[in-house]
């Protein structure tokens, strides 16, 4: 078997017409050899230009990734705001309360609005979100609950909702349940 070495392209060539990188030394029977062990390898020259594009387009990469991040996660000037604008309509908790129950709400929700593993319905109660995200809520749900138009429930029926869930007490911390602290 006669080999030839091609010093342009750095591959060596065999009667067979096999190409083989240097360093890819094989059996002779498949027609593979090394040809000068001592130049430098075929991938890593080829990798070089690839490797310089990479670095020139770094900047652009984290600029586009702070923005992205910058849109979702939006900074606590923003949360102030939307915090600062929960001027829920004035709402009757008793009244809620028979809504809550007569409407179903409980069902998923739980008596106290604590949510449920086995319906999948989220803790509503007591309420961290304003009036205005829990009415979006309510009338454009994103998960396995059904939207209620303000034909099924008017506005304060479900301004009523939302005060009897804000008289909920909040859960007390793990740190002053005893049974956890041991």
């Amino acid at each position: 078997m006669k080999k030839s070495c091609a010093t342009d392209d750095q591959v060596c060539r065999t009667a067979r017409g096999i190409l083989a990188p240097l360093g890819g030394s094989g059996p002779d029977e498949v027609g593979i050899f090394d040809c000068s062990p001592a130049e430098p390898k075929l991938p890593l020259k080829r990798l070089q230009p690839l490797k310089l594009r990479l670095i020139a387009a770094l900047p652009r990469m984290l600029l586009l990734l702070f923005a992205v991040g910058a849109m979702l996660f939006p900074g606590p000037v923003t949360r102030a705001q939307q915090s600062g604008s929960d001027t829920a309509p004035a709402g009757n908790a008793q009244n809620g309360k028979k809504i809550f129950t007569s409407d179903g709400c409980y069902e998923c929700h739980g008596l106290q609005g604590q949510g449920a593993t086995q319906t999948g319905a989220a803790r509503i109660g007591p309420p961290q979100l304003s009036f205005e995200s829990f009415q979006r809520y309510v009338r454009q749900p994103t998960n396995q609950m059904p939207p209620y138009t303000s034909k099924a429930v008017a506005d304060q029926d479900l301004a009523d909702i939302y005060a009897y869930l804000k008289s909920i007490p909040q859960p007390p911390k793990g740190k002053d349940i005893p049974l956890l602290n041991k």
